[in-house]
């Protein structure tokens, strides 16, 4: 089996690429997501740090839940042995194969082992969600509702967790997170959802500041009244005339005689 793995495609740093081909594997992750979860290359990869803490006999490579959760109880178990430390929420993501998960615990597991530190791949306080990618999906074919409550609840984590309240909470979560970003499409697209402007954004819309100003000039009427002209560009580009008309009226005089 060839170990040759883009790190464009796995998600993963290139040192981490070849720190993993170093360690000879009995397989190459070719899918980091699912091959990391069920914990045994997690195993396998302590094994060669710590032989006698990780005997791999021990551990089940069935893709199962209670495979999964039985594996990553005897690592648990071993790391608190050597007191060394992987975070619990970055665990759990791989468990149930969220996006960047499995991703952030390999990188992890590297800096554990080797003491060394790279650029992260993403930020340790993520919810390991699919909003980068569905970002990167024209807007026709991202998800419903529906489907991003699928997309982001796996199965396995309703499984581990049958708290029905915890998880409508969670539903509800990916839900209202949804709904956010349908509102945002909507303000920037609005003629997708046949969006009706208001008034005021129309109001808005129209007020196009001219860079000439408004052109404006007096003229003498026959009658000897002045009146002015304005034109403006203030509706829709359009020229449009405004007379202001001064009227002199002659001087009353008093009816009272003095």
């Amino acid at each position: 089996m060839s170990y040759e793995q883009s790190p464009q495609k796995t998600g993963l740093a290139r040192e981490i690429v070849k720190w993993l081909q170093s360690l000879d594997l009995s397989f190459y992750p070719m899918n980091v997501r699912r091959d990391f979860s069920n914990g045994y290359l997690v195993a396998e990869i302590f094994y060669h740090y710590y032989p006698s803490d990780f005997p791999l006999h021990s551990y089940n490579k069935g893709t199962s839940l209670s495979a999964k959760q039985a594996n990553w109880s005897r690592i648990e178990r071993s790391l608190q042995k050597l007191n060394l430390h992987l975070m619990k929420n970055v665990v759990d993501g791989t468990i149930h194969c969220k996006p960047g998960a499995a991703e952030l615990l390999v990188q992890e597991i590297y800096t554990v082992l080797t003491n060394r530190s790279i650029r992260e791949v993403q930020r340790p306080e993520s919810d390991f969600t699919d909003q980068k990618y569905q970002e990167l999906l024209p807007t026709l074919a991202r998800s419903t509702a529906c489907q991003a409550i699928k997309n982001n609840l796996k199965t396995t984590e309703m499984m581990a967790e049958p708290d029905i309240c915890m998880n409508q909470r969670k539903a509800e979560i990916i839900l209202h997170r949804h709904l956010e970003h349908k509102a945002a499409e909507r303000v920037f697209n609005p003629r997708r959802f046949k969006v009706t402007p208001k008034l005021g954004q129309l109001a808005a819309d129209n007020l196009v500041t001219s860079s000439r100003g408004d052109e404006c000039f007096d003229s003498l009427s026959s009658a000897g009244t002045t009146s002015k002209s304005c034109s403006s560009s203030a509706w829709s580009g359009a020229a449009v005339p405004f007379k202001e008309i001064k009227v002199h009226q002659p001087a009353r005089r008093s009816l009272v005689n003095y």
